[in-house]
């Protein structure tokens, strides 16, 4: 263990190595922290447990709470993230206030502070996203059981926030953490991980958007974008929706749906999979670039066209079998990626269909489970 001792403002290392003790951050605007920092007095930092354009989370132990575990997401101190870290504890606050008995899977604040510019977020400390453990069980896909219980949560907390004139905008599976990622190891051909427990919490609510205010023309991770959003035709909590039918197809898969990075391609993929886009909606597209007659202007035997061909196919056919489960899932992720919004399942709706009919079962006879 390096041995410390002050030397005016500087800390002597016992290799003879100086450092500022003053607050520092680096090109990026990232807060340069080393395990064992305290902040406030109170938040001991153990070690780094993710990174994104916002800035790190960090696993600490928390000195003013029995040295519970706790994750304290840093923001980095530029103003742009830092005003979407003041929106995000915003709706943070008031979630927790609305779900004060914590019925709804979203994770919970528990406190945050501004250090030296850097807004600091504590959360519950969860396991690792739903995107992560895919990621470490080589992409094996979730069996249909647990797909419907992280669903049902997921729908139930997502609805939570649509009743209260919220949408997420931004859903995906690495959005979606296990409270606990414990695993049971099967060791056979591919070495899978099944899951002890499957409770999950909807996270990142740094851009949430409620009703009234003003909704930037594109919204989600590329990959989960609803079809309205790409055509620029303005959007509600029905993106939401349609982002969730994409993770639902993922755990099935292993692997994302629409793998692209460009607009025009990742439509093209949509119509592979579901058919084509309403003339009604390519009408009323200020994306004239996309469309030809009011048809999408994809030519499918390019080479773009080609692989689009090879990597998508209709929805049905991504089935691994014909089982009533797999049957009444796909009929859910069919009814939420329909490409109206105004037709698209509301959650509301989702949750009734005959996919959670078991737990809708369990939850009436039981008040801390109920709707």
């Amino acid at each position: 263990m390096t041995m410390m001792s002050r030397c005016g403002g500087l800390v002597l290392t016992d290799d003879g190595r100086k450092r500022s003790r003053s607050v520092e951050d680096d090109d990026e605007g990232h807060l340069i922290y080393h395990s064992g920092d305290m902040l406030r007095a109170r938040y001991e930092i153990v070690s780094t447990l993710g990174e994104g354009a916002f800035g790190k989370v960090v696993e600490c132990i928390d000195h003013s709470n029995d040295g519970a575990r706790v994750a304290l997401k840093i923001i980095k101190n530029i103003d742009r993230y830092r005003e979407a870290a003041m929106s995000e504890v915003e709706v943070l606050e008031q979630m927790n206030s609305l779900d004060c008995d914590r019925r709804y899977a979203c994770v919970r604040m528990l406190d945050w502070f501004d250090y030296h510019g850097h807004v600091c977020i504590a959360f519950e400390l969860l396991g690792l996203s739903t995107y992560d453990f895919l990621k470490e069980n080589n992409f094996q896909p979730f069996p249909v059981e647990h797909i419907r219980h992280m669903a049902y949560q997921i729908f139930r907390a997502v609805r939570f926030l649509h009743k209260n004139k919220l949408t997420h905008t931004d859903l995906k599976p690495e959005n979606i953490l296990f409270i606990d990622s414990d695993y049971d190891m099967e060791y056979n051909k591919r070495d899978e991980r099944t899951l002890k427990s499957a409770d999950v919490k909807v996270v990142d609510f740094g851009n949430a958007t409620y009703e009234h205010e003003h909704h930037t023309s594109v919204v989600s991770t590329r990959h989960y974008r609803a079809p309205e959003v790409i055509l620029d035709l303005g959007w509600d909590h029905s993106c939401d929706v349609w982002s969730l039918g994409c993770i639902l197809i993922e755990y099935y898969l292993g692997t994302t749906l629409f793998q692209t990075h460009d607009s025009k391609e990742h439509l093209a993929m949509m119509e592979r999979v579901l058919g084509p886009i309403p003339a009604n909606l390519l009408q009323k597209t200020r994306k004239r670039r996309y469309i030809h007659r009011y048809k999408l202007d994809w030519d499918v035997h390019s080479s773009a066209g080609r692989y689009v061909r090879k990597h998508c196919k209709p929805l049905k056919q991504y089935m691994t079998s014909q089982g009533e489960d797999h049957l009444q899932l796909f009929d859910l992720i069919e009814k939420m990626m329909e490409y109206d919004p105004a037709k698209r399942l509301s959650l509301d709706q989702a949750i009734k269909h005959p996919f959670f009919s078991s737990y809708r079962k369990s939850s009436s006879t039981g008040s801390s489970t109920r709707d």
